[in-house]
């Protein structure tokens, strides 16, 4: 190993600049791959097969550039999580793979004119009433339970469908990606039984990594763009992440299935089957376009829902409204998703399926589509951490549009597994030291969880975010800090 490249079992990355590294093209990739990361993170992202997995999608038909994994990468299926991939959207395909089970997993920031010391002696109730209220964890149990029809109606009108029914100001729409609606959903698209599995599930965390933490901020970065967000030091925010619960595994695992039996041959090409992917202009790569963009509406109800019922907790815990404590929407961004977007490559305007797993939509000032409360200073992003060191606030760079078709990294990244994870910590534990030491109040449905999420299971958010600024891809902003965490 030498100053300009370094060595991961095999794979040998060359360093194009500080925090560039590049797996030269060879054999049959369509393109290099590129990893963004300190040479600290790569000690940690070679540990599993994410340099295999990225090398493996540039094998995927019209990716163009390179293939990208983030700071935060570490292996998925098929595809890296932290991967972004851009395939043409003429001759390529999509992959639902590169999309990932979870569509649209993604956070969304609600800030409050509370302060810390508002808040503190009543951490206890707050979290208590929280998990009480807030469905989580495996299986059903949601805000809403519904019938099909409600369903195709969140499926195919998104967050216009909550704002309907109550459950969502104008102001929300506003400030949520693609204002909470993507207009190439088509439900018809979706299964039966993914509906099935969604119908009483709107509303809910589910389990894994998904949470609800209210926060505290504890650093202002760039106090212009801190502004315009509406953040300042000591203020409590509330970070809701989660995605599209049972509806979306089976609509990923629905087009998976189709799709190794109508594209055999594409899939034969492939080094990795869980790549699988239908070429564009085929009518599985519609179907599944439609499909996957249902998903997302449903994603953004179930986010939207859930600030919802966590502004009515906020109420009664506080006694108050929650239009007095303004607990208004900062921003909702998804990290597993696939969208066609126009971008420049060598020169050319090219409309490409840029997909991004585990990578967030990181678009510059003054880009169209980032909303106008914001196309000033660039879009947010959410970063969150672990639940015991904090999250970042960032904003999309000036370099995203080059680097990495304006996206950025979406958390920490996992170093272990969580079966590893339930071997090495307890929950209970873990529990109890964030509380005593900390400060931080924990509720789970179960101990495993605490223990699969405990803070030493996750790469330092800290160097990931700080990666991303030094890129200019995803500018630090602000820096939050636990206050209650509520999981699954």
């Amino acid at each position: 190993m030498s100053d300009s490249t370094f060595d991961a079992d095999g794979i040998t990355l060359e360093k194009v600049r500080e925090y560039v590294w590049e797996i030269p093209q060879e054999g049959e990739m369509n393109t290099p791959a590129r990893v963004l990361a300190s040479e600290v993170l790569l000690e940690e992202i070679k540990e599993d097969k994410t340099l295999q997995q990225l090398k493996n999608t540039t094998h995927l038909p019209g990716i163009t550039k390179h293939a990208i994994c983030m700071p935060d990468g570490h292996q998925g299926y098929g595809f890296p999580v932290g991967g972004v991939g851009a395939l043409d959207a003429e001759n390529g395909c999509i992959s639902p793979g590169a999309v990932g089970y979870d569509i649209n997993c993604g956070v969304r920031m609600m800030k409050t004119n509370l302060t810390y010391d508002d808040l503190k002696g009543r951490e206890t109730e707050l979290v208590d009433s929280l998990f009480a209220n807030v469905p989580s964890g495996l299986g059903g149990g949601g805000i809403v339970e519904s019938g099909i029809d409600t369903v195709d109606e969140i499926l195919a009108r998104g967050v216009d469908w909550a704002l309907e029914n109550g459950y969502a100001v104008e102001d929300d729409l506003r400030h949520c990606e693609d204002e909470g609606h993507r207009a190439e959903a088509d439900s018809s698209k979706i299964s039966q039984k993914a509906k099935d599995r969604g119908k009483n599930q709107i509303g809910s965390l589910g389990s894994g990594n998904h949470f609800l933490e209210v926060q505290r901020v504890t650093d202002v970065f760039h106090d212009e763009v801190g502004s315009a967000y509406g953040l300042e030091e000591d203020q409590i925010v509330v970070l809701i992440h989660c995605g599209s619960r049972g509806l979306g595994h089976q609509t990923c695992n629905d087009y998976l299935r189709k799709i190794e039996k109508q594209h055999q041959g594409l899939l034969n090409t492939l080094p990795d089957k869980e790549l699988a992917a239908a070429p564009a202009g085929s009518q599985l790569a519609e179907d599944y376009y439609g499909a996957m963009n249902a998903a997302i509406n449903f994603a953004w109800v179930n986010r939207q829902l859930i600030m919802h019922r966590t502004r009515e907790v906020f109420e009664r815990v506080f006694d108050r409204s929650w239009e007095d404590m303004e607990m208004d929407l900062l921003y909702d961004v998804a990290h597993n998703i696939a969208k066609k977007e126009v971008h420049d490559v060598d020169g050319e305007e090219r409309e490409l399926y840029v997909h991004r797993k585990g990578a967030t939509r990181a678009f510059p000032a003054g880009h169209p589509e980032v909303p106008k409360a914001y196309r000033d200073v660039g879009q947010p992003v959410i970063i969150p951490g672990s639940m015991g060191t904090g999250s970042y606030v960032l904003r999309g760079g000036e370099n995203s549009m080059e680097l990495t078709f304006g996206s950025t990294a979406h958390g920490a990244g996992r170093l272990m597994s969580r079966t590893q994870a339930k071997s090495e910590y307890w929950g209970g534990d873990v529990q109890q030291e964030l509380e005593e030491q900390d400060q931080i109040y924990v509720k789970a449905q179960s101990g495993a969880t605490v223990a699969e999420e405990a803070p030493g299971v996750y790469k330092d958010v800290d160097e990931v975010v700080r990666i991303s600024d030094e890129l200019g891809i995803g500018d630090k902003v602000a820096r939050t800090f636990p206050v209650c965490n509520i999981k699954g």
